[in-house]
């Protein structure tokens, strides 16, 4: 359940908003302001940016690398309650090594891991801030007016090959998340063309489309056993404009447990790009 929060004029209580990149935050932010919550928003850099800071009631910035600097941050700021949104790429684990020093927190977080999947490196901050007495609140707590809801939500519809795919990829798509590995597959012809991994959607989307040359079908799920509090599965605009540069045809949502970002713009570029999306509950 979200943090509770009074009015403003009764001081409500704070509520952390550890934010990566992407419209997600700035979504929840406004979500979580409506909802009467003193945000503090923290940004991670990179990747994140300052576009969250006419959000929120106090804006910070930290190195994503500096994760005993977070803790730090969040009990100066008496902050108890937190959720967070918005990716942050594991390709910077491997890439910026010169700008991106990890503090000494981060680091024996990282070499106490079996391994660097997703959610082990996830499971272990949440696991640590909850130690410090801080409640990691669900994503969709404060999102659920951006959930996938169930059934055609475009114009054009899928046709029966077109569900034939969705059928197929989906049971790999789920295969694969249950593996930790990504949370998209891209189809053609009841044959994968790509599947997500630490390269993100966009760029799997890409791959796969170029392989299918055209009418690819894009399925994008949550996890066998999707924790809500991080990597949630989000497509946006820029899904919609990857899929239309490699003419794919259909993108199929998890219903319930994707979010769509600004639902009517992006069903509107649906259209108008002929891109079917679907949203599914197995």
């Amino acid at each position: 359940m979200p943090v509770r929060a009074s009015s403003r004029s009764a001081k409500p209580e704070k509520l952390g908003l550890i934010a990566g990149m992407g419209g997600l935050p700035l979504a929840l932010a406004a979500e979580a302001r409506k909802m009467g919550h003193y945000i503090v928003a923290i940004a991670l850099q990179p990747p994140a940016d300052e576009s969250l800071k006419p959000l929120a009631d106090e804006f910070h910035k930290i190195s994503v690398g500096r994760f005993g600097g977070l803790l730090s941050l969040l009990k100066k700021q008496s902050i108890t309650n937190v959720v967070m949104a918005g990716k942050v790429p594991k390709t910077l684990l491997y890439e910026n090594k010169s700008s991106i020093i990890p503090d000494l927190k981060a680091v024996k977080l990282l070499f106490s891991l079996k391994n660097h999947s997703d959610d082990t490196i996830m499971g272990a901050v949440v696991r640590e801030l909850e130690n410090k007495g801080i409640t990691v609140h669900k994503t969709t707590d404060f999102t659920k007016d951006l959930l996938v809801s169930e059934g055609v939500l475009t114009r054009s519809k899928p046709s029966s090959k077109d569900i034939e795919d969705i059928e197929f990829g989906w049971g790999v798509a789920k295969h694969m998340g249950g593996l930790d590995i990504g949370q998209t597959v891209v189809v053609k012809n009841l044959a994968v063309m790509s599947v997500e991994a630490i390269e993100g959607t966009d760029k799997a989307i890409t791959r796969g489309g170029k392989l299918a040359e055209k009418n690819a079908v894009v399925i994008k799920v949550s996890k066998p056993n999707q924790d809500m509090r991080f990597d949630v599965p989000v497509a946006g605009i820029e899904t919609l404009r990857t899929m239309k540069k490699v003419s794919a045809r259909v993108l199929a949502l998890e219903a319930g447990t994707c979010i769509i970002m600004d639902k009517e713009k992006f069903i509107k570029e649906a259209d108008t790009s002929g891109i079917v999306v679907i949203g599914l509950k197995k």
